[in-house]
Parts: C-alpha cells; structure tokens; sequence
C-alpha cells in the first residue's frame, strides 16, 4: 500500500518559515520524480515545486521562487520543503505527490498538510 504522507504544516506569521516533510512508503522512492502542490480555499491546485528522483534537478514555481527549497533524502525515503520568507498568500493545504515515469504525471498523492500565514 502506497503512503505519502506530509506534515510541518501549521500557523506561522508572515515572514516566517516552516518545513514540510513527506514520508514515502510502499514505493522505491528513489525511483520517482516528486513534487509539492497547493490549494488555498475557493482555487485551484496548483503546483509549488518539483525535484528529480536523485535531487540533481529542482523547478520552482515564479511565485516561489527564492523563498521556498525542495529536497529529498533517498536514505530516509523523505521529501521536504522548506519554505522561508512566508506570505499570507502562501496559505494553503500542500500536497506532496511521485511521479514514476518523470512524465509530469503523477501517480500518488498525499492527504495534505494545512499551512496558514498570517499577516
């Protein structure tokens, strides 16, 4: 059984940072291309940053970029994002999601993880 599952979200003041992690099971993690995702109240998902399967590789969103860094460690089977510098526009549910074929098509989801900003 698959299982992604996020956490480090919580409340934090703008210009604050928080670290998301991503526990990976039941996949070969090193295997997958990973990304971050978000969705605030009344939009839709949208994507934060991605990391290739041997983190040599990172793409950031215009609007995250410089503020926020994606990184996996294959050892522990853990995707995280730091997220520095936080904006109250930052506020979302953050999803992390594997992409086995690199294909930007990804084939599992975690449940999320609330992160709110507060001006």
């Amino acid at each position: 059984q698959v299982q992604l599952v996020e956490s480090g979200g919580g409340l934090v003041q703008a210009g604050g940072s928080l670290r998301l992690s991503c526990a990976a099971s039941g996949i070969t993690f090193r295997n997958y291309d990973m990304g971050w995702f978000r969705q605030a109240p009344g939009k839709e998902r949208e994507f934060v940053a991605r990391i290739s399967w041997s983190g040599s590789s990172t793409i950031y969103a215009n609007s995250v970029k410089g503020r926020f860094t994606i990184s996996r460690d294959n050892a522990k089977n853990t995707l995280y994002l730091r997220m520095n510098s936080l904006k109250p526009e930052d506020t979302a549910v953050y999803y992390c999601a594997a992409d086995r074929t690199t294909n930007g098509v990804y084939d599992y989801w975690g449940q999320g993880t609330q992160v709110t900003v507060s001006s």
